[in-house]
């Protein structure tokens, strides 16, 4: 009898054995870089002051080499509401002499949509910006493409990284982990429905760019450099 309930004991114990690594292992693998990039990212995004239109302070010692600002969807030759607030404060940073050149990085994947000549347009047309100081990358098809082609193919060394807040995190860390001295400027005015979906989304991607900033896979595209500073 005392052998027979030995032997229960180490099955009970091989079974919770099991049952901590089942808990574990999607613990060290999903939250774990869920809080790292969460962390990395928050470190580095400014405190502006901003009323929406210029801004006044907050802003780093030093100019970077580019503003850059991520893109979002367009609507036909318009920008969303998302990435005119993106531009909005991007032009805004401009104008305060947060740096010298813009680097609009979004995705013209087809013929047909083409992200960054809509977000150039809006620059220069509706928020006076020239066209001399803003920089178009065409293969921007995700956040870590963009971050890998703006170090790599642009030469940025420095950025200020224009987007909203529940993304910031991500694109900061992202940029400094690939070897960009960058920093970010939370974009979002407006509270936008489908938060929760976006969220979660986010965490997603928080998780697999993780990954991505130790593998350091390609980008679609790359190419000839083409030196942010002209």
């Amino acid at each position: 009898m005392k052998k027979n309930t030995g032997s229960k004991h180490t099955a009970a114990r091989i079974v919770l054995w099991i049952l901590v690594i089942l808990i574990a292992v999607p613990i060290l693998f999903l939250a774990v870089p869920h809080t790292v990039v969460v962390a990395g990212g928050s470190s580095h995004i400014l405190d502006l002051t901003y009323d929406g239109e210029e801004i006044t302070g907050g802003l780093p010692d030093e100019k970077a080499d580019c503003i850059l600002i991520l893109g979002a969807g367009v609507w036909g030759d318009s920008p969303s509401p998302m990435l005119r607030e993106r531009l909005e404060t991007g032009a805004a940073l401009y104008r305060a002499g947060a740096a010298e050149k813009i680097l609009v990085t979004g995705d013209n994947g087809s013929v047909d949509y083409n992200e960054v000549q809509v977000m150039e347009d809006y620059l220069a047309e509706e928020l006076g910006v020239p066209r001399k100081d803003i920089v178009r990358d065409h293969a921007g098809f995700s956040t870590y493409e963009s971050m890998y082609r703006a170090k790599e193919i642009f030469c940025v060394e420095s950025a200020v990284v224009v987007t909203q807040k529940y993304h910031l995190f991500r694109a900061v860390y992202i940029a400094q982990r690939l070897g960009i001295r960058a920093c970010g400027a939370d974009a979002e005015k407006t509270a936008y429905s489908g938060k929760e979906g976006r969220e979660i989304r986010e965490c997603l991607a928080r998780i697999k760019d993780f990954y991505y900033c130790i593998l350091k896979p390609l980008p679609k595209y790359l190419g000839e450099k083409i030196p942010i500073s002209g």
